[in-house]
């Protein structure tokens, strides 16, 4: 106990001093994080363009203008349909806030217009009284909008990088941890696949959320349903956090256009398809990919928030999903050589070193026997001399399907 206790602390003592330097730099730390997400999202398509004969450069380009082009056009159309909806949606409100003035005076409650006149009196001061606070958020508001948009063009060049020159940068990488670049490569490759899947399947289940919300909200033909399928789509990146801030939002903005009937049934809706997701589509889509029992999730959840807000709550679950993939590799003596799939390594580097990698026999192929077994017995003793009398154990061709990246090859 002992022994651990100290080794315990001196670790914990190495991941402090590591999230000092990642809090000083965080300016540049949540861009690149952001960044690789995007390649992990982008990659295939990357890949694909370059497998049909594209050079690097002009795949990312391309890759990265319809990536650009998909988010304008979606951002035009909710624009458009927010200019046509929102004066509609403020005649609405105003109806729906006579209708609950009017109940609360001849309702079951019987209140005076006197306590409903207080209780907008008091509301109008906690207004003025906070109003400094509120002004200077503004403020800091602008700033943080720059800031935004410099983030924005770091996450742009960063990921445009990634996507081009993966394989380098990947194999520059792997050169500083000379004999165990083997392990750390299984490992890179290990969280590489772990964190596509996770992106690709948080993707794919946000999108079907999003889309289920905004085809209820359309059909109830609440005001600026685009808008709050977009919100709903992007919270969904949040777990559990992020989709009941959204469907608090689109609740209110039914209740205020289209009355609490319909608000009642679409929290119904709400929850029913929440449901669905946390039981069907997460486990399905997401879970293959992570094995995480809920309880780890939560908590991992809290304890990301706790540390590092929304952000950290972000990349909590894919960070520790991570770590968990790539421990198990950096600890085997020998790394089983199994060939990834191709959206299953760093960015490009299934391309790396194309024609440098000698062919590895199929898997499940019988083992080819060392080139001095098939001599005879008596054989001379110069030629066994040259060998030491058996072959090197790192000539021996893998039992599996070969590594893509070795210490060889990239020193």
């Amino acid at each position: 106990m002992a022994a651990w206790s100290w080794r315990l602390l001196l670790l914990g003592g190495m991941i402090y001093v590591l999230w000092l330097i990642i809090e000083k730099i965080s300016f540049v730390v949540m861009p690149v994080v952001v960044a690789l997400l995007l390649a992990a999202l982008l990659h295939p398509l990357t890949r694909r363009l370059r497998a049909a004969g594209l050079r690097p450069i002009y795949a990312t380009w391309i890759t990265m203008l319809l990536g650009l082009a998909l988010i304008v056009g979606i951002g035009f159309l909710i624009g458009v349909r927010a200019n046509e909806e929102f004066p509609r949606l403020v005649l609405q409100i105003q109806v729906t806030v006579r209708n609950v003035q009017d109940w609360l005076l001849h309702g079951p409650l019987h209140l005076k217009e006197a306590q409903i006149a207080d209780f907008v009196d008091q509301l109008s001061s906690q207004v003025t009284q906070y109003r400094s606070q509120i002004t200077s958020t503004l403020l800091s508001g602008a700033t943080a909008v720059v800031e935004v948009l410099t983030s924005i063009i770091l996450i742009l060049f960063v990921t445009f990088f990634l996507l081009k020159d993966g394989d380098r940068i990947w194999g520059w990488f792997l050169r500083a941890f000379g004999g165990a670049a083997t392990r750390v490569d299984g490992a890179g490759r290990a969280a590489w696949a772990t964190i596509s899947h996770y992106v690709h399947g948080t993707v794919a289940v946000a999108a079907i959320h999003g889309l289920v919300i905004g085809v209820v909200l359309a059909g109830m033909q609440v005001p600026l349903w685009a808008p709050l399928a977009v919100l709903v789509f992007v919270a969904s990146f949040i777990p559990i956090v992020g989709i009941l801030f959204a469907g608090t939002i689109a609740t209110l903005v039914t209740f205020g256009s289209r009355g609490w009937f319909l608000a009642l049934i679409f929290v119904g809706i709400l929850v029913v398809e929440q449901q669905l997701e946390n039981h069907v589509l997460q486990p399905l889509i997401v879970g293959r990919a992570l094995e995480f029992h809920p309880l780890a999730i939560i908590l991992v959840l809290a304890v990301g928030g706790v540390l590092g807000g929304i952000a950290g709550a972000v990349v909590a679950v894919p960070l520790t999903a991570v770590i968990y993939r790539a421990l198990p590799e950096l600890r085997r003596g020998r790394p089983a050589a199994i060939e990834p799939p191709a959206e299953s390594g760093p960015p490009g580097a299934a391309e790396a070193g194309d024609g440098d990698v000698p062919p590895q026999p199929e898997p499940g192929a019988a083992e080819p026997a060392p080139s001095h077994a098939s001599q005879p017995a008596a054989s001379a003793p110069g030629e066994q001399s040259g060998q030491g009398g058996q072959e090197p154990e790192t000539a021996r061709p893998s039992s599996g399907a070969g590594e893509a990246v070795s210490p060889q090859r990239n020193g």
